[in-house]
């Protein structure tokens, strides 16, 4: 017998989103395992090998199910790298039963979904995305590690129409990272450059998943 095509699953849970424009939402988040780039300060390195592998229908099943005590409108679909698979089909399901989606991805790669909203991050030291992206991303999300150089911040800046926000997230909520995206948004203020934020990990400090 023909068995179903599954996907690698490193864990399903309900929270809120603690990064981002949409911060604080209530938000049931599906992380997918593997990554293609794994960068050397990622702070979700556990889900880069371990998994289930789940099918489609098991995968709906168990939000259906935590949905019943946690009936948020939002379903992130995070990692890893979400888009590494192919989730067309599972992103299809998930708005078939009325959620909005959110994809967080390092922008590398691009999957043609009916989706409601992306967050792309892009990664050093090349900070590649996908060109589809520039019209795609409702926001673009920076890991402010020291290494972080204010060319790459003006060159997304340009690259991105002005109403989609660039944000500066310090890596690991860490103070020294802090200061730096600090220092970064002052100089963009002197640059003349417009819709940059300095924005924080709120799950971190509630000591959320």
């Amino acid at each position: 017998m023909h068995q179903p095509p599954t996907l690698k699953i490193n864990e399903i849970f309900p929270s809120i989103q603690g990064e981002g424009l949409r911060l604080g939402e209530p938000t049931l988040f599906i992380r997918f395992s593997e990554c293609n780039l794994k960068c050397a300060f990622c702070d979700t390195k556990y889900a880069w090998q371990t998994g289930q592998e789940m099918t489609v229908e098991s995968i709906l099943n168990k939000i259906k199910k935590i949905h019943t005590a946690f009936p948020t409108e939002w379903v992130c679909l995070t990692g890893g790298e979400p888009l590494f698979q192919n989730i067309r089909a599972l992103a299809q399901r998930i708005k078939a039963e009325n959620f909005k989606i959110q994809v967080e991805t390092n922008a590398t790669i691009f999957r043609r979904l009916g989706v409601d909203w992306y967050t792309i991050s892009p990664k050093p030291p090349n900070y590649f995305y996908q060109p589809e992206y520039i019209k795609k991303a409702k926001e673009v999300k920076m890991v402010v590690t020291k290494g972080l150089d204010f060319g790459v911040l003006k060159k997304l800046r340009q690259d991105f129409p002005e109403k989609i926000t660039l944000l500066l997230q310090p890596q690991s909520n860490s103070k020294s990272s802090g200061k730096h995206a600090i220092r970064l948004l002052k100089q963009s203020l002197k640059e003349g450059m417009k819709n940059i934020r300095v924005t924080a990990q709120i799950h971190k400090i509630f000591g959320l998943r």
